[in-house]
């Protein structure tokens, strides 16, 4: 195996360029990655990060370029043959299969033997166990994927990967589904992953993290490199402006809600868990949200956050028990389409899975929910087809090549604002976002920001779950804290602290 000086790079990327269908989303770049470092790379949606990773790591081979590693050139034909010299990547969009265990999927291609040639599940589920005490995941090894929210999936795909002895880990937004305590032991082992020669390619729309673990940066921008840098040397607000070409605010601050319109009123919403006799994933929740006012929900993972936008759009109807009143009228909501009937929509925290048609273009994605009001003599049409999309693809600045462009092929923050288009276009009384920021750039975050303020200044309501607690503190009018499926706290944004709500989301001793 060739070794490598401290002072040079361990891969060297060299005029790497890669077209989709005839349009590049990456051209001529040349980046080093340094070993024992944390290499950063930066940009907007769309800017060519998850494209170049998918190179390094044998995902894509049909490219323009060479890579150079360890002093050698290298084309990897598949993921396998990276991994097997030490390169491993952890995808933004979890790469993990629903109907497996936690340990298969961790030991996926390398299961362990026992004498007969047979899988050892039991070794197998010990080794598993040791890597999820190291993350702090309490589950059971044996437990499917599909039973776990997606913040956990992301800790399945960290522990698998931390099982390889790779030499370079590729990291594309670790941290965009986990919560602030997962976040540090994640940084915890970064730090002893580097200490030990290991160089970390780390991927995130979140800047403060990279202040805080960073070494060095490169920047993209249109699928070229922008600049780079030593973190040392640099600002944020230079950063951004080698992302984006131009100045983020970043200074949002929702306006006051006025007025005492109650448009959504919860009664002892009660979500019963599906495998543990007498046990809640919610219990007892009731709250109200007013016309044109933002309630932030936060808690810590595992809390009840998503359940409760589930439960109030009619996902478990047969576990769930409650009221739900919209503009002073009770409604039953035992499907999803009493939910939209009713004037609800649901961003889901798993775009790919719960919010999207991968295969289907952006227009018909766009549709999904509103077809009865493009239909002409009882056929889909077309044309009102592509005239909804072509309003949020411009209200939105989807960044597509064309309403008729695979969704599938678009990158996570325009794939999530295709999501919130196919819910805009349904005129909700009611929007429930669950994380809608996660794996969003800055740039298209601040977009969302003001999305969400148009829409309240209309009169919607908005309910955000968000893991990061600056963002529900700045975007919310009255904030709700969960912790151990109950309701521990309700309070308004003037009154509101970071200490507050954190008392509020850890269980008492």
């Amino acid at each position: 195996m060739t070794e490598i000086k401290n002072n040079l790079p361990v891969i060297q990327v060299k005029g790497i360029s890669k077209s989709f269908s005839g349009i590049y989303a990456l051209k001529d770049i040349d980046i080093d990655i340094y070993a024992g470092k944390v290499n950063a790379i930066v940009g907007e949606n769309g800017a060519g990060k998850s494209t170049l990773m998918k190179i390094l790591s044998g995902v894509y081979h049909d490219y323009e370029g060479q890579i150079i590693y360890k002093g050698e050139e290298v084309k990897f034909s598949e993921p396998k043959e990276a991994q097997d010299r030490g390169i491993s990547i952890i995808h933004q969009e979890l790469n993990l299969i629903q109907q497996l265990s936690i340990a298969e999927n961790i030991f996926l291609g390398r299961e362990p033997q026992n004498k007969f040639g047979l899988v050892s599940y039991g070794e197998m589920n010990r080794i598993a166990k040791l890597q999820l005490d190291k993350l702090h995941l309490v589950v059971d090894p044996s437990t499917p994927v599909s039973q776990l929210r997606v913040g956990q999936q992301q800790l399945v795909e960290i522990a698998r990967s931390l099982l390889l002895d790779c030499k370079v880990l590729i990291m594309d937004e670790p941290t965009s589904a986990i919560s602030d305590k997962e976040v540090k032991l994640l940084f915890k082992i970064i730090k002893d992953l580097t200490s030990k020669g290991v160089a970390i390619i780390y991927i995130s729309h979140k800047l403060n993290e990279l202040f805080e673990i960073a070494d060095c940066f490169v920047a993209l921008r249109d699928g070229t490199v922008a600049g780079s840098k030593q973190m040392k040397d640099v600002s944020r607000d230079q950063i951004i402006q080698m992302m984006v070409g131009r100045k983020i605010k970043n200074n949002f601050q929702k306006e006051d809600v006025t007025g005492d319109n109650e448009v959504m009123k919860v009664e002892n919403l009660t979500f019963s868990h599906p495998v543990r006799r007498g046990g809640f994933l919610l219990e007892n929740i009731s709250f109200n949200v007013k016309r044109g006012e933002v309630v932030g929900v936060f808690g810590l993972m595992g809390a009840g956050r998503s359940e409760l936008l589930e439960a109030i759009f009619g996902l478990h109807p047969s576990l769930v028990s409650g009221e739900v009143w919209i503009e002073g009228k009770k409604v039953e909501i035992k499907t999803v389409k009493n939910a939209i009937n009713a004037g609800i929509g649901l961003v889901p925290e798993d775009r790919k899975l719960q919010g999207l048609i991968l295969n289907m273009n952006v227009a018909s994605n766009t549709s999904l929910a509103n077809v009865d009001k493009i239909l002409t003599n009882g056929f889909l049409s077309k044309s009102k087809e592509a005239e909804l999309s072509q309003i949020f693809i411009k209200k939105l600045k989807i960044k597509v090549s064309s309403k008729n462009q695979a969704v599938k092929n678009l990158s996570g923050g325009n794939q999530q604002k295709v999501v919130i288009a196919k819910w805009l276009a349904t005129h909700p009384k009611v929007l429930l976002l669950d994380e809608p920021m996660r794996g969003v750039d800055i740039g298209a975050k601040d977009e969302i920001y003001n999305l969400i303020e148009e829409l309240c200044r209309q009169g919607v309501c908005i309910i955000i779950v968000s893991s990061e607690l600056t963002e529900i503190l700045r975007i919310s009018d009255k904030i709700l804290v969960l912790c151990e499926s109950r309701l521990t706290a309700s309070m308004t944004r003037k009154e509101a602290t970071e200490e507050k709500i954190m008392k509020a989301a850890i269980p008492a001793i």
